[in-house]
């Protein structure tokens, strides 16, 4: 696990977790164009998981985000369980509303378009 790194890959519009160079794990996103992140899955393959790396995946796309000015909206259920649990991100989420979820659904569906 010495070769785990993580950063953000905007044109994929996911923060991966890197064995290597190989993607192993990521947290989705969508941004609103405006103020909004929008997290929708997180994921950590199977043979990584129980390392921390969810974790740790979760505390740098979301310090990232703040880094950015950018509001957290979750929707992936890791993600809103860490939130939970981490305090300090409390004055930047923003609960999804039904205009929030509408970009989200759109940005699905031209993805599975392409």
């Amino acid at each position: 696990m010495s070769d785990i790194t993580i950063r953000n890959n905007p044109a994929r519009l996911r923060f991966e977790v890197l064995d290597g160079g190989t993607a192993v794990g990521q947290a989705a996103y969508v941004d609103d164009g405006a103020t909004h992140r929008i997290f929708y899955h997180t994921v950590i393959e199977d043979g990584y998981g129980g390392q921390g790396l969810a974790g740790r995946l979760a505390a740098h796309a979301l310090d990232e985000t703040v880094a950015a000015g950018l509001k957290i909206v979750p929707v992936c259920p890791y993600i809103k369980k860490y939130l939970g649990k981490h305090a300090r991100y409390e004055a930047m989420i923003q609960k999804p509303t039904p205009a929030l979820l509408a970009v989200l659904k759109e940005a699905l569906e031209q993805h599975v378009r392409r």
